[in-house]
């Protein structure tokens, strides 16, 4: 088990919106087994796109002084 850092535990919980969304699409209903591989993979990019999306934004709210440094940065 991974231990996951409270960002990405928030980015978790932000990504079951969009996904409840996607299942609302195909059907509470439906069981696992009787998705489609193209379900399955809709499903996938969605989980993984609302958590992406998630971290995203937190890194924007990243104060200046916590970034980490870019060649940007570099006086030369």
């Amino acid at each position: 088990m991974v231990d996951l850092t409270e960002q990405e535990q928030a980015a978790i919980r932000a990504a079951m919106r969009p996904l409840g969304e996607c299942l609302g699409e195909i059907g509470w209903q439906t069981r696992l087994i009787d998705l489609t591989e193209p379900q399955v993979l809709t499903l996938i990019e969605v989980a993984v796109g609302g958590f992406q999306d998630a971290m995203h934004a937190t890194a924007q709210q990243v104060p200046e002084r916590h970034r980490p440094l870019t060649a940007a940065d570099a006086p030369f």
